[in-house]
Formats: C-alpha cells, structure tokens, sequence
C-alpha cells in the first residue's frame, strides 16, 4: 500500500482522507495546513502519493506543485479540486498532476483514483 502526505488547510477535509485512506489500508505518513508547509514536508517524508488542495493560504497547491515537480519529477500528486475549478485544473495538469479528487469526497472514487495513480 501507500505511504501518503495529505495536504489541506481544512482540518475536516484531512481527518475524513486520512480516515478513507487508512481504512483502505494505506499509510498516512503526515499532513500539511499549506502549500508552503507541504514542500518541505514532501521532501522530508517522501511519499508515495501527494494529495494536495488547490486553493490554501501562505502558498496555494498549484504553486507546492510546481515546486514539488522541479524537486522530483516523478512525484504523484492527485489535486484535490471544489466544483467551478476548471481552469486551475487545467493549470495543475500542465505543472504535472497525475489526478484528480473533487470534494464533497466519497470514498469509492478516492479508493479508485489511489489505486490507479499506484499502477
């Protein structure tokens, strides 16, 4: 299974993917509160797999990617998208998402989308 660093400003948002990913037997290995945060925590912890959130405060998730992608090309980052987001999806597939997560969350289509991102 992964080891995975999730990355949210929302609190809520982290606690309900930790609890699917850990109940699908994956790894949470830590979190972050911003983009900023996760660029650090993603060097030091090396995951598998990158959940990132578009929009936070400090550094929003579309700049931590890019940052992410210079560090390690082969990094796998699935963005984690509201409703109306369209244009900065498109921006997060040129700056190298491999994926995409919208919220409200349901834990069939993150299961779904983890196992690919993992083939």
């Amino acid at each position: 299974m992964a080891k995975i660093l999730i990355v949210d400003d929302s609190k809520t948002s982290r606690k309900i993917l930790r609890n699917i990913l850990e109940d699908s037997g994956h790894e949470v290995v830590g979190e972050a509160i911003n983009g900023e945060e996760a660029v650090v925590k993603y060097k030091e912890l090396q995951p598998d797999i990158t959940t990132m959130d578009i929009t936070m405060p400090v550094m929003d998730g579309l700049q931590a990617l890019k940052e992410i992608m210079d560090t390690d090309k082969n990094a796998k980052v699935v963005m984690v998208t509201a409703a109306g987001q369209k244009t900065k999806m498109v921006d997060a597939i040129k700056y190298g998402a491999v994926e995409f997560l919208t919220k409200p969350f349901e834990a069939e289509q993150i299961i779904k989308i983890i196992s690919k991102v993992l083939d």
